[in-house]
């Protein structure tokens, strides 16, 4: 047990009832200034309270915007290699507590034990990718067109970040913000999805012992509506970086425009994986049973849509259905189970209502399409995998997010056509192909719109290394992890040093 944990549970007292936990805010764990607080539910058995959490406010969210702004001028001066430094030793952190952060995100957020190990194994990633970072940090350096003259550009930090994160990757996702914005130089104000605090704040406590120094980081949880806008709104909050719904980030994009502020967004996706007659179809089948059921299609990856050729359609469809018959519904904790539960009441009936949506607008429910409401597992907030067959292109399921265990097979003529249904929506994060001819690869890779393009995989599996981020509806142009994540966090300065010993008129000098 870190001495993080011991302070803190020494501060709110540890019993065998659920626990309340508190923001941390200039080094100190606090309660919310009206004492009020929410509970966290276990999603497989919403009967269980996973713990209690700070229903803070606005005077809460200052608080915190206050010891962040207080703690930049020296966090900004401590040298890059030493923060990265910090961040390496919370990597190694990490791996020692993998299993038990793991466990507390099945309980809380519902995904599979094997997947929640994943979700922190690419914290563990991103700590080290960026730790390295530390000792980069690169400008440019260009020849000046004057003599006697050094021109280069050098990178700086913004100054108080606020960072805002979604429940379905509650440990990964929160380091692509926090690691890079931490080894640039910020301080931060972070908020989680008010579903999974817990993972959260240990992933807060793993950094407190690491050695992020009082006010350098700052937990605040709390519904978005009060603590993420209040974020938004101060004026000491030099940027945004979101990760939610498109509605949501447009709202706070729109507001970060109106206040001249950096804003970064990570939203929705429907994305798809297109089957070739040429494809590999048992390949195919594993790809669209990962993409679709994985994190019970709660990720902004999911393949919600699958877009087959139409001679190979009625065996693709056979095979996928007989597949998905044999995947295991049930808590995440049982090494047997495939798929988990949904992250809470409101969005399985969200799920559920897509699924009526669906058959209403006459596509065929293949398989699943039910709410889990008998058995050990009624308790809980299960959906059946669903899949729905011959839809069509322009119909709701195929256009929308569900953000669930739901996903549409479309018959389509051709690699055009499959090309054009893919292209066909509002968003574009993620994009697949199937196919065993290198040239419509490679076609694929140029036409399909999206920023990230699988081929011959499905369309969720991301790495840290390299830019994650779409297109269109998606974000605003903007990515995280990879080299981007640092051009999320920092300001370029151009310098130039002029040792001449006279006035040098650029653009107006010549050059003898």
């Amino acid at each position: 047990m870190s001495s993080t944990t011991k302070s803190r549970e020494a501060v709110q007292g540890k019993t065998t009832s659920p626990q309340t936990y508190n923001n941390y805010i200039g080094g100190h764990w606090v309660k919310a200034e009206n004492g009020e607080t929410f509970p966290s539910l276990n999603p497989a058995n919403v009967k269980e309270i996973i713990g209690h959490f700070a229903a803070s406010t606005p005077t809460d969210v200052k608080k915190a915007v206050d010891a962040a702004a207080a703690a930049f001028p020296k966090w900004k001066r401590t040298p890059a290699p030493h923060r990265a430094e910090i961040i390496l030793k919370a990597a190694y952190l990490l791996e020692q507590r993998k299993e038990e952060m793991a466990t507390t995100m099945v309980r809380e957020m519902g995904k599979v034990i094997k997947e929640a190990r994943g979700d922190v194994q690419e914290a563990i990633d991103m700590a080290k990718y960026m730790a390295g970072e530390g000792r980069r940090l690169a400008g440019q350096t260009v020849p000046s067109e004057l003599k006697d003259k050094f021109a280069m550009s050098v990178r700086a930090p913004i100054g108080v970040v606020g960072l805002i994160t979604p429940w379905n990757f509650p440990v990964a996702i929160p380091s692509w913000k926090i690691f890079p914005a931490l080894v640039a130089g910020n301080t931060v104000v972070f908020k989680p999805a008010t579903d999974t605090p817990l993972c959260a704040l240990m992933l807060v406590e793993v950094l407190i012992e690491a050695g992020v120094p009082p006010g350098v980081l700052n937990f605040i949880t709390g519904a978005g509506s009060k603590v993420g806008m209040a974020i938004v709104e101060d004026p000491r909050v030099r940027a945004i970086s979101i990760t939610g719904s498109t509605d949501v980030g447009k709202k706070v994009a729109g507001r970060c425009g109106e206040l001249m502020k950096r804003i970064s967004c990570e939203l929705g996706g429907k994305n798809a994986i297109c089957v070739m007659e040429d494809a590999d179809l048992e390949l195919a089948v594993d790809g669209a049973l990962w993409g679709a059921f994985g994190t019970a299609g709660q990720r902004c990856t999911a393949a919600s849509r699958i877009i087959v050729h139409k001679d190979r359609y009625d065996e693709y469809v056979e095979a996928l259905v007989k597949r998905a018959k044999t995947l295991k519904l049930g808590n995440g904790l049982d090494p047997s189970v495939h798929v988990g539960p949904v992250i809470n009441k409101s969005q399985l009936a969200s799920i559920n209502n897509y699924v009526a949506i669906g058959q209403k607008e006459g596509a065929k429910l293949l398989f699943g399409g039910k709410i889990v409401t008998d058995g050990e597992l009624a308790d809980g907030c299960f959906h059946e995998p669903t899949i729905f067959g011959d839809v069509k292109q322009d119909m709701r399921i195929a256009q929308e997010e569900i953000f669930g265990p739901v996903t549409a097979v479309i018959k389509v003529n051709d690699f055009e056509e499959a090309i054009k249904v893919a292209n066909g929506t509002d968003y574009g994060l993620s994009l697949s192909m199937y196919t065993k001819d290198v040239n419509r690869a490679f076609r694929a890779m140029e036409e399909l719109e999206s920023g990230i393009v699988y081929i011959n995989a499905p369309t969720i599996g991301a790495e840290i290394q390299l830019p994650f981020g779409g297109v269109k509806q998606t974000g605003n142009g903007h990515r995280e992890a990879g080299l981007t994540a640092i051009d999320q966090f920092t300001e370029w300065k151009t310098i130039f040093v002029d040792y001449s010993g006279r006035l040098q008129k650029a653009q107006i000098d010549s050059y003898e």
